[in-house]
């Protein structure tokens, strides 16, 4: 298995994405190899000062940086020689199996769109995100931001990706599937939410349990949480902003704490035929570390694949 790494992209790159490689690489299963793409001086560097040995790894010399608030398609058209686009370009032709980075979020989207595409069947890919849950586990919600105007059927397919995700790479047995509306019961919400779970409550092969409200978030209630890409957001953005706001006042709580997202690393994008993993833009080392991680757990459970063939029988029937 070859992984891609992006080490320009980032606020803090490439000195904490570089650190990170070095500390993820002596916890990187049999025969995972990293490829990095970025500037090779600096990478040695980093190497060298932390004693590492570089041999561990492949480096792809790139000379180009896109900037965090470039406008994504004419950064990924005009500097095919920066990290991202070359990373990319090595994901389309197979010479990596997967391609991670804490950079340009809306170039990583814009790049993987332009090469590896979107599954067959698949209306829109998402993005999900993790919601630590008050007696211990974990699920996720999505999309997270990618898609600020769905169609019902879009939702629908969310909640397939969402269970496919948990079930083939986190082990979760028929995960619960909930959707985002304003009251419980079946007739609430906007036309979009009411059409929504009309189509989920018929969906094969999901354990669809109805409407969930934003009390929910954090109980036990659904393991998956289908929303907008508009109102997923709007979530995750509270949900930091209450961590950041207990960092400040220097409060120690180890519920909380699971909400910081170095914990997390990143998240894929679902939907795509090869395995993207987008991070934080302000990751650090540990979290690009939990950002290889994850690439590599992704990619192990072949979930692409698993994507695929459940789209393939979505659309035969």
């Amino acid at each position: 298995m070859k992984i891609g790494v992006d080490i320009m992209g980032g606020d803090y790159a490439p000195l904490e994405i570089t650190k990170g490689v070095i500390e993820a690489l002596p916890h990187l299963g049999a025969g995972v190899e990293l490829v990095l793409f970025g500037d090779i001086a600096a990478i040695t560097q980093q190497f060298n000062e932390a004693g590492a040995d570089i041999s561990k790894v492949s480096i792809v010399p790139t000379t180009e940086v896109i900037g965090m608030d470039e406008h994504p398609t004419k950064a990924i058209t005009q500097k095919q020689d920066s990290s991202i686009s070359r990373g990319f370009e090595y994901l389309k032709r197979g010479e990596i199996d997967a391609f991670c980075g804490a950079g340009n979020s809306g170039a990583m989207m814009v790049g993987a769109m332009f090469s590896v595409k979107t599954i067959p069947g698949v209306l829109r890919p998402a993005v999900c995100s993790v919601l630590p849950k008050e007696d211990g586990p974990w699920g996720v919600f999505l999309d997270v931001g990618l898609n600020a105007d769905c169609k019902p059927e879009m939702l629908q397919q969310f909640g397939v990706l969402g269970s496919l995700y948990l079930e083939h790479v986190h082990g979760f047995k028929s995960p619960k599937v909930g959707l985002m509306n304003i009251g419980e019961e079946e007739e609430k919400g906007s036309v979009l939410t009411q059409a929504t779970h009309q189509l989920l409550k018929t969906t094969k092969d999901i354990h669809f349990v109805g409407n969930v409200e934003g009390r929910d978030l954090f109980n036990d209630k659904a393991d998956v949480i289908v929303c907008d890409g508009f109102t997923g957001n709007v979530i995750l953005k509270l949900a930091e902003s209450f961590y950041n706001l207990i960092q400040k006042r220097s409060i120690t709580d180890s519920y909380f704490e699971r909400f910081n997202y170095e914990n997390y690393g990143g998240t894929p994008v679902l939907g795509l035929n090869a395995p993207v993993i987008i991070a934080h833009g302000i990751s650090n080392a540990r979290a690009v570390k939990n950002m290889i991680h994850i690439t590599e757990k992704v990619t192990a459970a072949r979930l692409t694949e698993k994507i695929a063939q459940a789209m393939q029988e979505s659309i035969a029937h």
